[in-house]
């Protein structure tokens, strides 16, 4: 497995690399977004590791002009931004986790290893329906009231779980470990913020699909 590494920081560069490099996976570095951007077009990576605060391309642009052309590589951003609002914008631009700087090493590997999990097998590509909304995960998208709807593979996840317990609470704690993995050590308002997301992204002027339950987690009905 190979992970692309964008960040401007020489030391935090390194750092990181030697971390992934520990648990076995090739790691191929990039020192700004320009020079990221052209290592995933030559490298073709199996997962991204992306720095927000960058010059020339910050890692949101860089994260938007990898998403238009590979919906499914997984993406995450390895920030000191912790405003709420810097996670809920790089989920919007298809990044599918977000870890706030300074980070541990496990916690690191655990989502990154969470990140390779979660990819979903071609066996699982069947299209299924939620209401007036189809998801097609072979293709990354969906479609509700005429308009279609880019969606993350974790995303995916997400609504096929809901879709296998339609009309049941499910637990927050299910929907981390089947969507995240069981080594992911989970921001309190990951999940809230990932459903915050969705919810917009498949509303299309339709009545909500996913409903809250208070005290356990979501349903869909």
């Amino acid at each position: 497995m190979k992970v692309l590494v964008v960040d401007d920081d020489p030391l935090t560069l390194e750092a990181i690399s030697e971390c992934i490099k520990a648990d076995g996976f090739e790691v191929i570095c990039g020192e700004n977004g320009v020079e990221g951007m052209g290592l995933w077009e030559r490298e073709c990576p199996d997962l991204i590791c992306l720095d927000i605060m960058m010059p020339e391309l910050n890692g949101y642009e860089l994260c938007q002009k990898i998403r238009e052309r590979d919906g499914k590589v997984p993406i995450l951003f390895l920030s000191a931004k912790n405003e709420e609002r810097d996670l809920v914008l790089g989920l919007k631009l298809g990044a599918d986790d977000f870890i706030r700087k300074p980070f541990n090493r496990a916690e690191l590997m655990a989502r990154i290893h969470a990140l390779m999990r979660r990819v979903e097998p071609r066996s699982k590509d069947e299209s299924f329906q939620l209401q007036d909304l189809v998801v097609e995960p072979s293709k990354l998208r969906g479609e509700r009231n005429g308009e279609q709807i880019e969606l993350t593979p974790r995303e995916i996840s997400i609504l096929r779980l809901l879709f296998k317990c339609q009309g049941e609470a499910v637990h927050r704690d299910r929907l981390l470990d089947e969507c995240w993995g069981i080594d992911y050590f989970p921001d309190s308002r990951t999940l809230d913020q990932h459903i915050f997301v969705l919810r917009k992204k498949i509303a299309c002027g339709g009545a909500p699909i996913i409903e809250t339950v208070r005290g356990v987690g979501y349903r869909v009905s």
